[in-house]
């Protein structure tokens, strides 16, 4: 699979590979539940924020690779030293389990929807003493993050996501497979403009919350 971006490893930094699946933030292909509360160009500037968080969160992560899954064209947003691979083709779970398959080794998938995400909590999801698999669940009922020691992409097909229980579907198929599962917290993903008031108050030294301030104040 080509790659194009910059490459960065830290040897004796960190083990394991951060992979953050993403769409770029285009007006509306992304954060559309957050419309019409916000205009579609409002929503993906706030896409682009949590985007700019999660990835500052990884690069302050020892880790041995970074790597931004992305469907779309990376633009001025991207920091240096994240390696950016362009999304497969298919179903969400296709293309998570095609993520796994990039990279050999201990891996920790994390999406771009929890901008109070930190360095502290990534280093723990790439954490796999007395455990196969590390699992984040989000509180509307999915996964912010999937940890796995022995990357298997079969582990993630067929999955259905984006439905109530898809946290719970993916963590049994976790536990079945005999892996030890060690449970991050749960986290709120920013899908509705409820979860981007309470992921701000959570998160206020971030772009992210100084940004949903600024739409806010504007709108009184």
């Amino acid at each position: 699979m080509s790659t194009y971006g910059s490459e960065h490893t830290d040897d004796g930094r960190g083990e394991g590979t951060l992979i953050v699946v993403a769409k770029a933030p285009v007006p509306g292909r992304v954060k559309t539940r957050l419309t019409p509360h916000f205009t579609p160009q409002q929503a993906a500037a706030l896409a682009r924020a949590a985007l700019q968080d999660t990835l500052d969160a990884v690069l302050a992560t020892p880790a041995r690779r970074r790597v931004l899954y992305l469907d779309g064209t990376p633009k001025h947003w991207l920091p240096d030293g994240i390696e950016v691979v362009p999304q497969c083709a298919g179903g969400l779970d296709v293309r998570l389990a095609a993520a796994f398959a990039l990279y050999e080794g201990p891996a920790l998938l994390i999406g771009m929807d929890t901008p109070q995400v930190t360095p502290e909590l990534l280093a723990q999801g790439l954490d796999f003493a007395g455990a196969d698999a590390r699992f984040g669940p989000a509180l509307d009922g999915g996964f912010w993050a999937l940890g796995l020691a022995e990357p298997d992409p079969a582990l993630l097909l067929g999955v259905p996501m984006s439905v109530s229980d898809t946290g719970a579907v993916q963590r049994l198929r976790l536990t079945a497979s005999g892996r030890a599962v060690r449970d991050l917290p749960a986290l709120r993903d920013v899908d509705t403009p409820e979860d981007a008031v309470q992921v701000a108050a959570s998160a206020p030294g971030t772009r992210f919350a100084a940004l949903h301030a600024e739409l806010c104040a504007a709108v009184r």
